[in-house]
C-alpha cells in the first residue's frame, strides 16, 4: 500500500529482495535446481558483492541499516542494476552515487541536431569540464568559430580567460570568469579523478591571476541561467540571458542556449545572420 510519505527503508529492503529475486543463476555460472524460491540466494548476492552474508540479510529485513556510497555500488555491480536501477539505489540509500570521472568527448547524435534545430537561436553542448561539443552557426557568430581551434582549446573556460578575442568580448568579464570559477569548482569536487580536469585548472591558475585568486576564495555555485552583455565587434552591444540544460539521458553534457534579451540586442542578432 502506498502511503503519503515513502519508508525509505522498507523500500531499500523490497528493492534489494525484487532485483535479487529476478537473476538467473545461470547467467552467473550458478546451478538453477533445487532452489526453492527464484533468482539468487542472499549468500551468492554477498559473495559477489564482498559484504557479509549478515549485511544482506539485514538490508533485506529492513533492520535500519544505511549502506555506504561504497557498498551501493557493490551491491548495484552484483545485482546488475541498470543505470537508473543504480541512480534509484542510490536515492533510497540516501548517498551520492560516484560521478563518472571520464568525460563526454562528442556530443551525443540527438543533441547535435537538437542544437541545429534551434537555429536561429544560438546554442552549443559542453561536458562537464566545460569542452565544447557541437555548436550551431549562430553561436559561431555571437562568440567565436569555435571549429577554426585545435580541439584542445574548444574550451569554454580555458576561452574566456586565455583567449585574446574572447577575453575582450565581455563587457561583464569579471562577472563572466567569477560564476566560470564556482562552476568549475563544483564540477572538478564531482569529478575528483579527472586528471585532465585538473591539469586545466592548473594551467588556468598558472596562466591567469584573476582565476588563480577567484580559485583560491572556495567559491562554488552552479548558475544555470543569468545574462551576459557582449561587445560584438560588428553588432555592437548584446544583451544575451542564456538558459543551461541537463539532458536525463547524458547527465555528463549541458545544453546551453543563448536568446535576446531585449529588442535592440535581438535587432543586432538578426543582423548577424
Amino acid at each position: 500500500m502506498l502511503t503519503s510519505a515513502v519508508d525509505v527503508t522498507q523500500e531499500l529492503a523490497a528493492f534489494l529482495r525484487s532485483r535479487r529475486e529476478r537473476l538467473d543463476p545461470q547467467d552467473f555460472g550458478l546451478p538453477s535446481r533445487r532452489r526453492r524460491t527464484p533468482g539468487l540466494r542472499r549468500e551468492e548476492v554477498a559473495e559477489l558483492a564482498g559484504v557479509s552474508v549478515d549485511y544482506v540479510v539485514r538490508l533485506e529485513q529492513a533492520r535500519g541499516l544505511r549502506p555506504s556510497a561504497d557498498v551501493v555500488e557493490a551491491l548495484a555491480g552484483a545485482l546488475r542494476l541498470t543505470r537508473d536501477e543504480r541512480a534509484y539505489l542510490f536515492g533510497l540509500a540516501r548517498r551520492r552515487p560516484r560521478a563518472e570521472d571520464r568525460a563526454a568527448t562528442e556530443a551525443a547524435p540527438s543533441l547535435v541536431q537538437l542544437v541545429a534545430d534551434l537555429s536561429p537561436k544560438p546554442a552549443m553542448v559542453m561536458n562537464h569540464r566545460f569542452d565544447l561539443l557541437a555548436w550551431n552557426s549562430e553561436m559561431t557568430k555571437v562568440l567565436l568559430d569555435f571549429g577554426t581551434l585545435p580541439p584542445s582549446r574548444r574550451n569554454a573556460i580555458w576561452l574566456c580567460l586565455l583567449h585574446p578575442e574572447i577575453r575582450e568580448l565581455y563587457a561583464d568579464r569579471d562577472r563572466v570568469v567569477r560564476d566560470g570559477v564556482a562552476h568549475l569548482r563544483a564540477a572538478w569536487a564531482a569529478h575528483p579523478e579527472d586528471g585532465v580536469l585538473a591539469g586545466l585548472i592548473a594551467e588556468c591558475a598558472t596562466g591567469d591571476e584573476q582565476f588563480a585568486r577567484l580559485w583560491d576564495s572556495q567559491d562554488v555555485r552552479l548558475n544555470g541561467r543569468g545574462e551576459k552583455v557582449v561587445r560584438h565587434p560588428r553588432a555592437g552591444e548584446i544583451v544575451l540571458r542564456f538558459e543551461t540544460l541537463t539532458p536525463l539521458e547524458n547527465p555528463d553534457q549541458l545544453l546551453v542556449i543563448y536568446r535576446a534579451a531585449d529588442d535592440a540586442s535581438q535587432v543586432a542578432m538578426d543582423g548577424l545572420r
